[in-house]
């Protein structure tokens, strides 16, 4: 799907959802599902979920920093799926995927208190034979929802179709994802991307409250 026109920048994460939600709307699908990346992801498909009249869950992903340097990312994990990393990067960096894996352990760790948060005792969204949605408040790099798209693809088994739905992203990124995903939807595809805060108003850091919050008000 070609980006539509939209004029940037969003006023914030829920008017970017309800742009999405109305791009998203048209399309055919099976018992849809959406799936947020938290915790911004989660403000956008809030209104998603609202027109589609479809359940709205988080996908917890982490990234994977690079030994020595945690705030380099080098590939990242999604809750049910495996690592995926940038091996252009652990090249360029002289590593081997094995010498990620005390962080990808520690990583793991983190991503399983972060789904008891958000989740608690309720279980996982069965999504075989369901048409899943995931949806970010923006895309640069990509990694998180490299692994957030292969994660859905494991616990489809085979049934049904994915759509990644974000409302800016950087333009290099988004022709790497259709290898990913069924059908990529994103609003706008801006030059000069550097972060994707810098093409909304108001890009306040949402709180686990502010997602538990979102995830009660809906089914």
């Amino acid at each position: 799907m070609k980006p539509m026109r939209v004029r940037l920048p969003f006023t914030d994460r829920a008017q970017a959802g309800t742009l999405l939600a109305h791009a998203l709307y048209g399309m055919r699908r099976r018992d849809p599902v959406v799936l947020a990346l938290p915790r911004g992801g989660v403000a956008v498909a809030a209104p998603v979920s609202d027109m589609l009249d479809a359940p709205l869950d988080v996908l917890v992903t982490r990234k994977i920093g690079c030994p020595g340097q945690p705030e380099l990312g080098v590939g990242a994990i999604a809750e049910g799926g495996e690592p995926v990393f940038h091996q252009d990067l652990l090249e360029k960096l002289g590593l081997e995927p094995e010498d990620v894996l005390p962080v990808v352990d520690r990583e793991r760790l983190e991503l399983a208190r972060r789904v008891k948060v958000y989740r608690g005792t309720r279980p996982a969204p069965d999504l075989r034979g369901k048409d899943v949605i995931v949806v970010d408040d923006g895309m640069a790099t990509g990694g998180t929802a490299t692994a957030a798209l292969r994660a859905v693809r494991a616990r489809q088994e085979g049934q049904g179709t994915s759509t990644l739905a974000v409302p800016v992203a950087a333009g290099d990124t988004v022709e790497r994802m259709r290898k990913e995903a069924d059908n990529v939807v994103i609003l706008a595809v801006p030059w000069g991307f550097r972060a994707v805060g810098q093409w909304y108003e108001s890009f306040d850091q949402l709180t686990d409250d502010d997602v538990l919050d979102l995830l009660r008000e809906r089914p």
